[in-house]
């Protein structure tokens, strides 16, 4: 297939990456080509065989996505998103390239949801713009995702369809069971997906909590009960798989809770928790309520989720509990708790806002104490310390310990699934590379055979049935950026552009010419935006002058009038001086003007 493809949204059009890191735009015609293309890679013989296609999920934690073929079906699991790393400057989002979806549109039957985090639903609405097809999910699930419609106008054109758990969906070739797991989050789902080939477990993300807050605990029984009746292949959650023995239950930090509060009568409590725990916000309004704390809910995404889950019967708020932010001063701070986003250092999140002081009504002081109720995502260790500093700086006491449980399975919970499952084959699942492997330790410690263990990469795909499995080709996989509401219209070519402005800065040549007679008739000018200050670098700007205006006449003696063949004569001669003076090399955009 030879290229890499990506979806130019602004156009309205579809680039291929040639070999020669050029673009040419995708057509019609190319598209089937492709199509083809990929079909004669993957059919190795006439034998249907499920394939099961990861486009992301793997090595990195978000950006879930799977999608499982059988013949003329497709069922995507999970449209997750990625958050940008430190080197994508300006980027809001990162969400699955999907040009295989697309090019295989007419076999999509639908989009099936494990559960409600923004790395399994918060590519949905992107996604949904140019593939309108049915999505189906549990109750709360199914309300985050319409919160997100909604913002982007979807509603009226997406088919939502609630399934409740052991409901079963036919999709083509498929059906899906959704079967009751515990997660960080209510209504989470693992699914069985039957198809002609055999029947594959995804646990989604789960733990294994027996004293969940809300709702049964994971329904043991019917993975026990798939396994007696065979199960083609396991795709656990590896996010924890390094750690051993049990995530603990949910429910023990309601102890931790009642301590933080007992010892700190005289505070204003404020506790800072990913907004889709809704778990965690019942138990602080549980305590909050026990001891005649008024709850004030902070945040933007915290306030949709906590709507939506009362609404949804996911969380029991007692009436005259919640107050709004403008009545904090009504009340004493002792008989407060502020509920907030912000646990992960987002630089705009309510919390992140109260620490640098910019927050418009809730400031922060020697009266309060801060709770982090959740671990820093890798990755954002240095901006949750940023606002920890802050808030320490303003005189608040902040704990960040013993505050948090996590909502993934560890080694034990997975030995327990494995053992009642009993899979040929085992495909891991949601995690860095790292965990994969950890993954794959403990099914050979159980027992599986080394070959029916597949670790993948996203765009891989791997063809199977009770036969033989094998990764037979690759399909077009990665990350398209969202920058504001440009979607994929910011590539690698701006991002390294970017890059360079940051660390170098940027000197803007402009010059006059008289085209008739070939003389420089004003400047050159040098502009500075973040190389160096002019007014003191005064010396430094002359010389650069100079050498502009050598370049310039240099290029004009030899009748070299070619506008581009100008500023490429400046921008290297410029580049030369600049990195002999200062070692350093800024962006350099020549700007010519005829007269």
């Amino acid at each position: 297939m030879g290229g890499h493809i990506r979806q130019d949204a602004a156009q309205g059009a579809l680039w291929i990456r040639t070999a020669d890191s050029g673009f040419r735009q995708d057509t019609e015609e190319r598209r089937k080509e492709r199509k083809n293309c990929v079909k004669n890679e993957l059919n190795t013989d006439n034998r249907s065989r499920l394939r099961i296609i990861p486009l992301g999920g793997l090595e990195q934690i978000g950006m879930n996505i799977t999608a499982f073929e059988y013949e003329d079906s497709i069922v995507v699991v999970d449209c997750g998103l990625a958050f940008p790393a430190d080197d994508m400057l300006g980027i809001d989002l990162v969400i699955p390239d999907v040009t295989y979806l697309k090019d295989n549109f007419e076999k999509v039957k639908g989009f099936v949801i494990t559960h409600g985090h923004e790395d399994h639903i918060g590519a949905l609405p992107y996604i949904l713009k140019d593939m309108n097809v049915p999505v189906y999910a549990t109750r709360l699930t199914m309300g985050i995702i319409e919160n997100k419609l909604t913002e982007h106008d979807l509603m009226d054109t997406t088919k939502r369809h609630i399934v409740k758990f052991g409901q079963t969906v036919s999709l083509g070739k498929f059906r899906v069971e959704f079967i009751k797991t515990n997660h960080s989050i209510v209504d989470a789902a693992a699914l069985a997906i039957y198809s002609p080939a055999g029947v594959v477990v995804h646990t989604g993300d789960f733990k294994v909590d027996y004293t969940p807050v809300f709702g049964d605990s994971i329904d043991l029984a019917r993975f026990a009960e798939l396994g007696r009746q065979g199960v083609l292949a396991l795709m656990p959650d590896s996010t924890n798989a390094e750690r051993p023995g049990f995530s603990p239950s949910e429910r023990t930090l309601s102890h931790t809770f009642e301590t933080i509060f007992e010892e700190h009568p005289r505070n204003r409590i404020i506790v800072a928790t990913f907004a889709s725990n809704v778990d965690r916000v019942q138990q602080v309004i549980n305590t909050a309520g026990k001891y005649g704390r008024k709850v004030v809910v902070e945040g933007h995404s915290m306030v949709n989720i906590i709507e939506t889950a009362a609404k949804l019967n996911c969380l029991n708020v007692p009436d005259n509990t919640l107050i709004d932010v403008d009545m904090l001063k009504s009340y004493p701070d002792e008989k407060t708790v502020i509920i907030t986003t912000g646990s992960q250092g987002e630089s705009m999140a309510a919390l992140s806002r109260m620490a640098s002081g910019i927050h418009k009504k809730i400031s922060i002081g020697p009266g309060d104490t801060i709770v982090f109720s959740s671990n820093p995502i890798p990755g954002n260790e240095k901006a949750v310390t940023k606002v920890v500093n802050e808030l320490l700086q303003k005189g608040a006491e902040v704990i960040t310990q013993d505050a948090h449980v996590s909502g993934h399975a560890c080694q034990e919970e997975l030995k327990l699934i494995y053992s009642l499952v009993k899979p040929k084959y085992v495909i891991p699942a949601h995690g860095e590379y790292k965990h994969l492997v950890a993954q794959k330790k403990i099914a050979l410690n159980l027992g599986v055979p080394k070959e029916n263990i597949f670790i993948l990469q996203s765009g891989d795909v791997i063809e199977l049935d009770e036969k033989s499995a094998k990764v037979t080709g690759k399909v077009p996989a990665g990350g398209i950026l969202v920058d504001g509401l440009g979607v994929g219209d910011v590539g690698n070519v701006v991002l390294r552009d970017r890059q360079r402005l940051a660390e170098d800065g940027i000197l803007i040549v402009v010059l006059a010419l008289d085209s008739a007679n070939l003389t420089v008739v004003s400047g050159p000018d040098i502009v500075s935006r973040g190389f160096v200050y002019v007014r003191e670098s005064e010396s430094l700007i002359d010389e650069a002058c100079d050498i502009v205006d050598v370049s310039v006449n240099k290029c004009l003696e030899k009748g070299i009038t070619d506008w581009g063949r100008l500023k490429g004569s400046i921008r290297d001669d410029l580049s030369d001086f600049i990195w002999d003076k200062t070692n350093r090399r800024p962006m350099i955009l020549p700007i010519i003007m005829e007269v």
